[in-house]
């Protein structure tokens, strides 16, 4: 999974700065907790970053690999991937498990963000 590119707007995050990008951040934010063996987070990740660009003055969007990270996903509950988990001032107000359109990923963030 190419997230290397300039183009892209989404920061991979660990435990080290959750806290500062995820919890303490002014916009909400999009989690997706995924791993590089996962097809479907493979799948669903242009989507997310299609999102990541569509919407980057009202989201910030990150990804967390659950492999290198298992401490992040116990702490919120992750049994399955790619679980897509929506924060708004620090808490979780939306989530999604499995792979979703783009347009159903649009809609629910649009519920949150308005």
């Amino acid at each position: 999974m190419n997230l290397g590119n300039s183009y892209s707007r989404i920061k991979i995050v660990d435990s080290s700065n959750f806290d500062l990008e995820v919890l303490n951040s002014s916009l909400p934010v999009l989690v997706d907790f995924w791993a590089e063996w996962c097809m479907p987070c493979k799948m669903l990740s242009p989507i997310v970053e299609d999102i990541s660009q569509e919407l980057s003055d009202k989201i910030k969007v990150v990804k967390v690999n659950v492999d290198e990270n298992p401490d992040l996903a116990t702490s919120y509950g992750i049994q399955a991937i790619p679980t897509l988990l929506i924060f708004k001032d620090g808490s979780v107000v939306g989530e999604i498990v499995g792979y979703v359109s783009k347009k159903a990923l649009k809609d629910k963030l649009e519920e949150v963000i308005g």
